[in-house]
């Protein structure tokens, strides 16, 4: 029986009834195992296009049953592309390399064996514990929110393709909570006029917050720390609001990076004032591995108009507003404060296809002609944005983090 005969006949004789066979008895290449996401998550870390662009290296993809169906993908569309559906603890049982969006649980730690591969994106400089269990357990773990930022790398750029989704519904939420239009109209009953968007970061999320709010008629200012993106947004039709003084580093990656207190001050000044012109704020700076800069204070909210609306898209490492509560929305003094980190879930499908084929890249370097595991340690994408490997930190930024925090 051949291999492919094999998995129809496994497909419909065994599955159906709960009895499984040792998969790995019968194939010999590398097994990548696609997980069901959490619940909540609607996203899932491969579509079918995905897979079946796997299968042509050679790989054997299987799925957890049901992973897809939160983003509209039935499990028969994963086995028309040649996956093969399986239950959670034969993903364990049988997978040489486990992919999903998000990190390991506590019972799922359990369930992995040594010298198996995780790679998702589980912020390794936030999350420790979970980077010293996976050390323990002498597991092979690669996080993508850690690839290194270089031009080869930007097709594996999950933070980047994220990011792009959050700026894009921020704005689509917070034109649906406005209780003004975002464009310029002129009608018989008289001119109104556009709405007045302020946001807080020019990173990927800002810049096509900045595109989509310029798309839908608004008059758009930012705030960013790095000059560099000056140009950017202006070429994007926003007004860039400039504060003397920034400190930029270049080896924080394109990242903003901590400034000093004076430059603090005239920056809060700065935010204050155009924030009580604003219907809109939208805010997006993030520090990686460390709290979100709080630049918009309560003094600041104190000064906005009524109606106005807050999109904290750093709400889930704590916020560059001073109110916001993660996953929730508050309303204070007449202005709506939505926390909200987990935009792509709500984009499930184009967001699924973005992270896939981001993952797809990557996990691409991990694959032999042959369909077998390589890891290529020499390779610098490869050792950047591995985190633990046979019980050893791999990553230097998260080794350099934990060496900190046994010393103090």
């Amino acid at each position: 029986m051949s291999i492919l005969t094999f998995s129809y006949f496994f497909q419909e004789n065994f599955l159906q009834k709960d009895i499984y066979l040792p998969l790995k008895s019968v194939i010999e290449n590398m097994v990548i195992g696609l997980l069901k996401e959490k619940i909540g998550e609607h996203r899932v870390a491969l579509l079918p296009e995905i897979v079946a662009a796997l299968k042509k290296k050679k790989v054997t993809i299987i799925v957890e049953k049901g992973a897809g169906e939160t983003a509209y993908i039935p499990d028969s569309q994963y086995l028309e592309v040649g996956a093969k559906i399986m239950d959670r603890k034969q993903i364990f049982t049988d997978s040489d390399l486990i992919l999903r969006i998000h990190a390991p649980q506590k019972e799922e730690l359990e369930m992995l064996k040594p010298d198996q591969v995780w790679v998702s994106a589980f912020n390794p400089l936030v999350n420790t514990e979970l980077v010293l269990e996976l050390q323990n357990k002498k597991i092979t773990s690669f996080s993508l929110d850690m690839i290194p930022r270089t031009s080869r790398a930007q097709a594996m750029d999950v933070l980047s393709s994220m990011a792009t989704v959050s700026g894009y519904r921020a704005v689509l939420d917070a034109a649906y909570r406005l209780p003004v239009f975002f464009p310029m109209f002129m009608s018989a009953a008289g001119t109104i006029r556009p709405a007045n968007v302020l946001i807080l970061g020019a990173g990927v999320a800002g810049l096509q917050a900045i595109s989509t709010a310029r798309k839908l008629g608004a008059q758009v200012e930012v705030f960013d720390v790095r000059s560099a993106v000056k140009e950017e947004v202006m070429s994007l039709g926003a007004k860039f609001v400039e504060v003397e003084g920034a400190k930029d580093d270049k080896a924080a990656g394109g990242y903003a990076v901590e400034q000093d207190e004076d430059f603090k001050k005239r920056q809060q000044e700065a935010i204050n004032l155009k924030a009580s012109k604003a219907n809109v704020v939208i805010c997006t700076a993030q520090i990686p591995g460390r709290k979100a800069p709080l630049l918009l204070p309560k003094i600041a909210m104190d000064q906005m108009k009524p109606g106005s609306v807050i999109i904290d898209l750093a709400a889930s490492s704590g916020g560059n507003c001073e109110l916001t509560k993660n996953d929730q929305i508050v309303e204070y003094n007449g202005l709506t404060i939505v926390g909200k980190s987990d935009y792509p879930s709500q984009m499930a499908v184009d967001a699924s296809r973005m992270f896939g084929k981001n993952a797809f890249n990557f996990i691409s370097l991990l694959i032999s002609e042959e369909g077998e595991m390589q890891l290529n340690f020499d390779d610098d994408l490869v050792l950047g944005t591995c985190i633990t490997h046979q019980g050893k930190l791999y990553n230097d930024r998260v080794k350099s983090l934990l060496e900190n925090k046994t010393t103090l």
